[in-house]
Protein backbone atom coordinates (compact mmCIF):
# COMPACT_ATOMS: atom_id res chain seq x y z
CA UNK A 1 0.00 0.00 0.00
CA UNK A 2 1.67 3.30 -0.87
CA UNK A 3 1.32 5.81 2.00
CA UNK A 4 0.62 9.34 0.79
CA UNK A 5 3.77 11.50 0.81
CA UNK A 6 3.50 15.23 2.18
CA UNK A 7 5.60 16.25 -0.58
CA UNK A 8 2.67 14.99 -3.39
CA UNK A 9 0.12 16.87 -1.97
CA UNK A 10 -0.82 20.67 -3.51
CA UNK A 11 0.30 22.13 -0.03
CA UNK A 12 4.15 20.86 -1.84
CA UNK A 13 3.64 22.04 -5.26
CA UNK A 14 4.96 25.91 -4.65
CA UNK A 15 7.22 27.15 -1.85
CA UNK A 16 4.65 29.69 -0.95
CA UNK A 17 2.00 27.83 -0.16
CA UNK A 18 2.91 25.76 3.01
CA UNK A 19 4.50 29.23 4.24
CA UNK A 20 2.29 31.53 3.77
CA UNK A 21 -0.19 28.97 5.15
CA UNK A 22 1.43 29.20 8.01
CA UNK A 23 1.75 32.81 7.98
CA UNK A 24 -2.02 32.91 8.11
CA UNK A 25 -2.01 30.91 10.76
CA UNK A 26 -0.03 32.59 13.13
CA UNK A 27 -0.99 36.11 11.74
CA UNK A 28 -4.40 35.03 13.47
CA UNK A 29 -3.03 33.05 16.45
CA UNK A 30 -0.48 35.57 17.66
CA UNK A 31 -2.96 38.74 17.96
CA UNK A 32 -5.61 36.35 19.40
CA UNK A 33 -3.40 35.92 22.08
CA UNK A 34 -2.21 39.21 22.54
CA UNK A 35 -5.68 40.22 22.62
CA UNK A 36 -6.45 37.48 25.41
CA UNK A 37 -3.28 38.83 27.08
CA UNK A 38 -4.74 42.64 26.70
CA UNK A 39 -8.22 42.62 27.75
CA UNK A 40 -7.15 40.30 31.48
CA UNK A 41 -4.57 42.36 31.82
CA UNK A 42 -6.28 45.86 31.24
CA UNK A 43 -9.28 44.46 33.00
CA UNK A 44 -11.40 44.75 29.92
CA UNK A 45 -12.39 40.51 30.09
CA UNK A 46 -10.61 37.80 32.41
CA UNK A 47 -7.82 38.35 34.81
CA UNK A 48 -4.69 38.82 34.49
CA UNK A 49 -2.67 35.36 33.28
CA UNK A 50 1.24 34.72 33.87
CA UNK A 51 3.28 34.06 31.71
CA UNK A 52 6.86 32.28 31.60
CA UNK A 53 8.15 34.79 29.41
CA UNK A 54 6.95 39.31 29.85
CA UNK A 55 4.05 39.59 27.54
CA UNK A 56 5.58 42.69 25.63
CA UNK A 57 9.25 40.87 24.62
CA UNK A 58 6.66 37.64 23.61
CA UNK A 59 4.87 40.00 21.55
CA UNK A 60 7.43 41.33 20.17
CA UNK A 61 9.13 37.96 18.97
CA UNK A 62 6.27 36.61 18.09
CA UNK A 63 5.21 39.52 15.33
CA UNK A 64 8.83 40.02 14.17
CA UNK A 65 10.04 36.46 14.02
CA UNK A 66 7.62 34.45 14.11
CA UNK A 67 4.67 36.26 11.99
CA UNK A 68 6.16 37.70 8.99
CA UNK A 69 9.06 35.40 8.18
CA UNK A 70 6.61 32.63 7.20
CA UNK A 71 5.46 35.70 4.34
CA UNK A 72 9.31 36.22 3.49
CA UNK A 73 10.50 33.02 2.57
CA UNK A 74 7.35 32.02 1.10
CA UNK A 75 7.97 34.89 -1.31
CA UNK A 76 11.97 35.03 -1.77
CA UNK A 77 12.09 31.28 -2.57
CA UNK A 78 9.41 31.98 -5.27
CA UNK A 79 11.11 35.54 -6.32
CA UNK A 80 15.36 34.28 -6.16
CA UNK A 81 15.28 31.34 -9.12
CA UNK A 82 13.06 34.10 -11.20
CA UNK A 83 15.04 37.13 -10.52
CA UNK A 84 18.27 34.96 -11.07
CA UNK A 85 17.47 32.42 -13.17
CA UNK A 86 18.21 29.71 -10.57
CA UNK A 87 17.53 26.14 -9.85
CA UNK A 88 14.05 25.89 -8.08
CA UNK A 89 14.19 25.52 -4.64
CA UNK A 90 13.70 21.81 -3.78
CA UNK A 91 10.13 20.66 -2.20
CA UNK A 92 12.23 19.38 0.94
CA UNK A 93 13.81 22.50 1.26
CA UNK A 94 10.98 24.44 1.52
CA UNK A 95 8.54 22.25 3.40
CA UNK A 96 11.73 21.76 6.12
CA UNK A 97 11.86 25.30 6.02
CA UNK A 98 8.32 25.69 7.42
CA UNK A 99 8.11 22.16 9.59
CA UNK A 100 10.74 23.31 11.56
CA UNK A 101 9.85 27.14 12.15
CA UNK A 102 5.80 26.62 12.93
CA UNK A 103 6.86 23.55 14.90
CA UNK A 104 9.17 26.25 16.82
CA UNK A 105 6.34 28.97 17.22
CA UNK A 106 4.25 26.16 18.70
CA UNK A 107 6.40 25.20 21.11
CA UNK A 108 6.60 28.69 21.90
CA UNK A 109 3.69 29.10 22.91
CA UNK A 110 3.87 26.23 25.08
CA UNK A 111 6.55 27.61 26.80
CA UNK A 112 5.32 30.88 27.68
CA UNK A 113 2.60 28.84 29.42
CA UNK A 114 4.15 25.81 31.37
CA UNK A 115 8.02 26.83 31.27
CA UNK A 116 10.46 28.57 29.47
CA UNK A 117 12.57 25.41 28.47
CA UNK A 118 9.79 24.67 25.82
CA UNK A 119 10.36 28.06 24.11
CA UNK A 120 13.84 27.79 24.28
CA UNK A 121 13.29 24.50 22.15
CA UNK A 122 11.00 26.48 20.06
CA UNK A 123 13.62 29.08 19.22
CA UNK A 124 15.94 26.51 18.74
CA UNK A 125 13.98 24.37 16.06
CA UNK A 126 12.91 28.18 14.59
CA UNK A 127 17.11 28.92 14.02
CA UNK A 128 17.05 25.55 12.24
CA UNK A 129 14.31 26.26 9.80
CA UNK A 130 15.83 29.53 9.29
CA UNK A 131 19.20 28.32 8.50
CA UNK A 132 18.13 25.96 5.91
CA UNK A 133 16.29 28.87 4.52
CA UNK A 134 19.62 30.79 4.59
CA UNK A 135 21.77 28.71 3.36
CA UNK A 136 19.22 27.60 0.52
CA UNK A 137 18.77 31.39 -0.96
CA UNK A 138 22.60 32.14 -0.06
CA UNK A 139 23.24 29.33 -2.47
CA UNK A 140 21.15 30.20 -5.53
CA UNK A 141 22.80 34.18 -4.94
CA UNK A 142 26.72 32.75 -5.34
CA UNK A 143 25.77 29.91 -7.80
CA UNK A 144 24.12 31.51 -10.22
CA UNK A 145 25.55 33.38 -13.20
CA UNK A 146 27.07 37.17 -13.11
CA UNK A 147 23.96 39.34 -13.26
CA UNK A 148 22.75 42.29 -11.48
CA UNK A 149 21.95 40.73 -8.14
CA UNK A 150 21.50 44.15 -6.31
CA UNK A 151 18.56 43.41 -4.75
CA UNK A 152 19.19 39.59 -4.04
CA UNK A 153 22.31 40.76 -2.21
CA UNK A 154 20.56 43.13 0.44
CA UNK A 155 17.84 40.75 1.01
CA UNK A 156 19.72 37.58 1.88
CA UNK A 157 22.27 39.63 4.40
CA UNK A 158 19.06 41.09 6.03
CA UNK A 159 17.72 37.90 6.42
CA UNK A 160 21.21 36.55 8.30
CA UNK A 161 20.74 39.46 10.33
CA UNK A 162 17.61 38.54 10.85
CA UNK A 163 19.33 35.13 11.89
CA UNK A 164 21.30 36.72 14.02
CA UNK A 165 18.29 38.33 15.74
CA UNK A 166 16.77 35.24 16.95
CA UNK A 167 19.67 33.66 17.86
CA UNK A 168 19.92 36.78 20.12
CA UNK A 169 16.45 36.31 21.92
CA UNK A 170 17.33 32.84 22.29
CA UNK A 171 20.95 34.38 24.28
CA UNK A 172 18.36 36.56 26.24
CA UNK A 173 16.21 33.94 27.35
CA UNK A 174 19.18 31.63 28.62
CA UNK A 175 20.94 34.29 30.27
CA UNK A 176 18.41 37.33 30.81
CA UNK A 177 21.34 39.80 29.57
CA UNK A 178 19.52 42.56 28.42
CA UNK A 179 22.05 43.90 25.88
CA UNK A 180 20.99 40.38 23.81
CA UNK A 181 16.91 41.72 23.90
CA UNK A 182 17.90 44.91 22.70
CA UNK A 183 19.99 43.77 19.68
CA UNK A 184 17.04 41.63 18.79
CA UNK A 185 14.20 44.02 19.28
CA UNK A 186 16.36 46.55 17.08
CA UNK A 187 17.43 44.08 14.72
CA UNK A 188 14.55 42.90 13.65
CA UNK A 189 13.04 45.84 12.32
CA UNK A 190 16.44 48.13 11.54
CA UNK A 191 18.36 45.17 9.59
CA UNK A 192 16.00 42.67 8.73
CA UNK A 193 12.18 43.81 8.30
CA UNK A 194 12.79 47.04 6.87
CA UNK A 195 16.09 46.17 4.50
CA UNK A 196 13.97 43.46 3.27
CA UNK A 197 10.42 44.80 2.87
CA UNK A 198 11.92 48.23 0.99
CA UNK A 199 14.13 46.56 -1.14
CA UNK A 200 11.14 43.82 -2.30
CA UNK A 201 9.34 47.22 -2.71
CA UNK A 202 11.99 49.01 -4.65
CA UNK A 203 11.98 46.21 -7.21
CA UNK A 204 8.53 45.01 -7.73
CA UNK A 205 6.44 48.10 -7.17
CA UNK A 206 7.53 49.76 -10.37
CA UNK A 207 7.71 46.70 -11.98
CA UNK A 208 4.18 45.98 -11.09
CA UNK A 209 2.93 49.20 -12.20
CA UNK A 210 4.32 49.29 -15.16
CA UNK A 211 2.50 46.30 -16.12
CA UNK A 212 -1.05 47.92 -15.65
CA UNK A 213 -0.71 52.09 -16.13
CA UNK A 214 -0.35 53.47 -19.57
CA UNK A 215 2.78 55.39 -20.25
CA UNK A 216 4.45 54.55 -17.26
CA UNK A 217 7.72 55.72 -16.55
CA UNK A 218 9.73 52.99 -14.12
CA UNK A 219 11.45 55.09 -11.67
CA UNK A 220 14.27 53.10 -9.72
CA UNK A 221 17.24 54.85 -8.36
CA UNK A 222 19.60 53.00 -6.79
CA UNK A 223 21.38 55.50 -5.55
CA UNK A 224 18.90 56.19 -3.42
CA UNK A 225 18.14 52.80 -2.21
CA UNK A 226 21.65 52.41 -0.96
CA UNK A 227 20.89 55.73 1.21
CA UNK A 228 17.63 54.41 2.65
CA UNK A 229 19.37 51.04 3.43
CA UNK A 230 22.58 53.38 5.43
CA UNK A 231 19.83 55.86 7.09
CA UNK A 232 18.20 52.40 8.36
CA UNK A 233 21.25 51.14 9.89
CA UNK A 234 22.46 54.22 11.45
CA UNK A 235 19.02 54.60 13.16
CA UNK A 236 18.96 51.06 14.34
CA UNK A 237 22.72 51.10 15.87
CA UNK A 238 21.97 53.89 17.16
CA UNK A 239 18.85 53.17 19.07
CA UNK A 240 20.58 50.03 20.23
CA UNK A 241 23.47 52.52 21.76
CA UNK A 242 20.73 54.16 23.59
CA UNK A 243 21.34 57.17 21.65
CA UNK A 244 17.51 58.15 20.31
CA UNK A 245 17.96 61.73 20.65
CA UNK A 246 20.28 61.53 17.14
CA UNK A 247 18.14 59.36 15.17
CA UNK A 248 16.17 62.13 13.44
CA UNK A 249 19.72 63.08 11.51
CA UNK A 250 18.68 59.89 9.40
CA UNK A 251 15.13 59.60 10.00
CA UNK A 252 14.26 62.93 7.79
CA UNK A 253 16.33 61.80 4.83
CA UNK A 254 14.46 59.00 5.12
CA UNK A 255 10.99 59.88 5.16
CA UNK A 256 11.82 62.51 2.42
CA UNK A 257 13.30 59.61 0.50
CA UNK A 258 10.30 57.47 0.58
CA UNK A 259 7.75 60.51 -0.18
CA UNK A 260 9.36 60.96 -2.88
CA UNK A 261 9.79 57.24 -4.46
CA UNK A 262 5.98 56.90 -3.41
CA UNK A 263 5.07 60.25 -6.05
CA UNK A 264 7.18 59.15 -8.61
CA UNK A 265 5.64 55.47 -8.29
CA UNK A 266 2.64 56.83 -9.47
CA UNK A 267 0.60 56.80 -5.63
CA UNK A 268 -2.68 58.90 -7.44
CA UNK A 269 -2.76 56.89 -10.35
CA UNK A 270 -2.46 53.02 -8.52
CA UNK A 271 -6.24 53.58 -7.63
CA UNK A 272 -6.74 52.80 -11.13
CA UNK A 273 -6.07 49.72 -10.15
CA UNK A 274 -6.97 48.17 -6.56
CA UNK A 275 -4.94 44.98 -6.51
CA UNK A 276 -1.77 47.84 -7.41
CA UNK A 277 -2.87 50.49 -4.96
CA UNK A 278 -2.91 48.28 -1.84
CA UNK A 279 1.11 47.65 -2.42
CA UNK A 280 0.90 51.86 -3.10
CA UNK A 281 -1.03 52.40 -0.13
CA UNK A 282 1.12 49.65 2.56
CA UNK A 283 4.40 51.79 0.82
CA UNK A 284 3.37 55.47 1.99
CA UNK A 285 2.89 54.29 5.15
CA UNK A 286 6.81 54.55 5.64
CA UNK A 287 7.36 58.14 4.94
CA UNK A 288 4.63 58.37 7.32
CA UNK A 289 6.37 56.19 9.73
CA UNK A 290 10.07 57.56 9.35
CA UNK A 291 8.30 61.21 9.78
CA UNK A 292 6.72 60.31 13.17
CA UNK A 293 10.01 58.84 14.25
CA UNK A 294 12.24 61.66 13.03
CA UNK A 295 9.75 64.52 14.67
CA UNK A 296 9.60 62.04 18.24
CA UNK A 297 13.73 61.98 18.32
CA UNK A 298 14.20 65.92 17.40
CA UNK A 299 11.33 66.45 20.49
CA UNK A 300 13.67 64.48 22.53
CA UNK A 301 16.90 65.68 21.56
CA UNK A 302 15.35 69.01 22.57
CA UNK A 303 13.33 68.90 25.24
CA UNK A 304 13.93 64.81 26.49
CA UNK A 305 10.01 64.18 26.26
CA UNK A 306 9.16 60.88 23.92
CA UNK A 307 5.97 62.63 23.00
CA UNK A 308 4.62 59.71 20.85
CA UNK A 309 5.46 56.56 22.55
CA UNK A 310 5.62 54.12 20.15
CA UNK A 311 3.44 55.25 17.55
CA UNK A 312 6.15 55.74 15.07
CA UNK A 313 6.53 51.90 15.59
CA UNK A 314 3.26 50.79 14.47
CA UNK A 315 3.00 52.71 11.68
CA UNK A 316 5.90 51.28 10.24
CA UNK A 317 5.10 47.55 11.88
CA UNK A 318 1.62 47.58 10.66
CA UNK A 319 1.04 49.83 8.32
CA UNK A 320 4.32 49.54 6.06
CA UNK A 321 5.05 45.83 7.04
CA UNK A 322 1.96 44.00 7.42
CA UNK A 323 0.04 45.87 4.90
CA UNK A 324 3.08 44.85 2.46
CA UNK A 325 2.43 41.78 3.67
CA UNK A 326 -0.97 41.44 2.86
CA UNK A 327 -0.74 43.41 -0.32
CA UNK A 328 2.30 40.96 -1.58
CA UNK A 329 0.55 37.73 -0.17
CA UNK A 330 -2.68 38.61 -2.23
CA UNK A 331 -1.07 39.25 -5.48
CA UNK A 332 1.32 36.27 -5.05
CA UNK A 333 -1.26 34.07 -4.44
CA UNK A 334 -3.76 34.53 -7.05
CA UNK A 335 -0.86 34.91 -9.69
CA UNK A 336 0.70 31.64 -8.56
CA UNK A 337 -2.87 29.64 -7.91
CA UNK A 338 -3.96 30.55 -12.11
CA UNK A 339 -6.46 33.40 -10.78
CA UNK A 340 -7.05 36.88 -12.47
CA UNK A 341 -4.76 39.55 -10.63
CA UNK A 342 -7.25 41.10 -9.53
CA UNK A 343 -8.87 42.02 -5.93
CA UNK A 344 -12.46 41.75 -5.19
CA UNK A 345 -14.51 44.23 -3.46
CA UNK A 346 -14.28 42.11 -0.72
CA UNK A 347 -10.60 41.88 -0.24
CA UNK A 348 -10.06 45.64 -1.28
CA UNK A 349 -12.42 46.98 1.78
CA UNK A 350 -10.73 43.88 4.30
CA UNK A 351 -7.64 45.97 3.06
CA UNK A 352 -8.88 49.45 3.66
CA UNK A 353 -10.49 48.15 6.91
CA UNK A 354 -7.03 46.80 7.62
CA UNK A 355 -5.94 50.35 7.77
CA UNK A 356 -7.46 50.74 11.25
CA UNK A 357 -5.87 48.70 13.19
CA UNK A 358 -2.48 51.21 12.24
CA UNK A 359 -4.27 54.30 12.73
CA UNK A 360 -6.10 53.23 16.29
CA UNK A 361 -3.29 51.79 17.91
CA UNK A 362 -1.21 55.17 16.80
CA UNK A 363 -4.04 57.41 18.21
CA UNK A 364 -3.43 55.07 21.34
CA UNK A 365 -0.06 56.53 21.85
CA UNK A 366 -0.76 60.34 21.04
CA UNK A 367 -4.09 60.18 23.73
CA UNK A 368 -3.16 57.93 26.21
CA UNK A 369 -6.58 58.48 28.23
CA UNK A 370 -7.77 56.23 25.63
CA UNK A 371 -5.08 53.69 25.47
CA UNK A 372 -5.96 50.64 27.20
CA UNK A 373 -9.54 50.31 24.97
CA UNK A 374 -7.70 51.48 21.91
CA UNK A 375 -4.92 48.72 22.40
CA UNK A 376 -7.70 46.16 22.34
CA UNK A 377 -9.23 47.86 19.34
CA UNK A 378 -6.40 47.99 17.33
CA UNK A 379 -5.93 43.73 18.36
CA UNK A 380 -9.64 43.22 17.47
CA UNK A 381 -9.99 45.20 14.17
CA UNK A 382 -6.48 43.41 12.99
CA UNK A 383 -8.02 39.73 14.27
CA UNK A 384 -11.27 40.78 12.47
CA UNK A 385 -9.74 41.68 8.83
CA UNK A 386 -6.53 39.58 8.82
CA UNK A 387 -8.65 36.35 10.09
CA UNK A 388 -11.17 37.05 6.89
CA UNK A 389 -8.34 37.24 4.78
CA UNK A 390 -6.60 34.45 6.02
CA UNK A 391 -10.20 32.60 5.64
CA UNK A 392 -10.63 33.64 2.18
CA UNK A 393 -6.93 32.84 0.97
CA UNK A 394 -6.02 30.14 3.31
CA UNK A 395 -8.06 27.03 1.11
CA UNK A 396 -5.88 28.15 -2.32
CA UNK A 397 -2.73 26.67 -0.91
CA UNK A 398 -4.02 23.08 -0.40
CA UNK A 399 -6.02 23.36 -3.83
CA UNK A 400 -4.73 22.71 -7.35
CA UNK A 401 -4.61 25.63 -9.41
CA UNK A 402 -7.52 26.74 -11.59
CA UNK A 403 -5.80 26.55 -14.50
CA UNK A 404 -4.73 23.18 -14.22
CA UNK A 405 -1.13 24.07 -14.74
CA UNK A 406 1.76 22.31 -11.70
CA UNK A 407 2.47 24.80 -9.03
Amino acid sequence: MNIPSIYDSHLAAAPHRSLFLAGAVQGVLTVLWWLFDLTGRYGIAGSITGWEIAPTWAHAFLMVYGFFPFFIFGFLFTTYPNWMNGDKVKPQQYVATCALMISGVMLFYVGMATHKVLSIVGIELMLTGWGIAVYVLFRILLTTPAQDKRHARVTSVALLMGWLGVAAYLVWLVTDIPAALDFARYAGIWLFLLPIVLTVSHRMIPFFSSRVLDNYEMVRPFWMLWLMLACMVVHGVLHWLGMFAFVWIVDFPLAGCALYLSYRWGFMRSFQVSLLAVLHISFAWLSLAMLLYAVQSLVYFTSGSLILGLAPLHAIAIGFFSGMILAMASRVTLGHSGRPLQLDRFTWLLFLAFQATAAIRILADIIPAVAPMFYAAAALIWLVCFGLWAIKFSPIYWRARVDGKVG
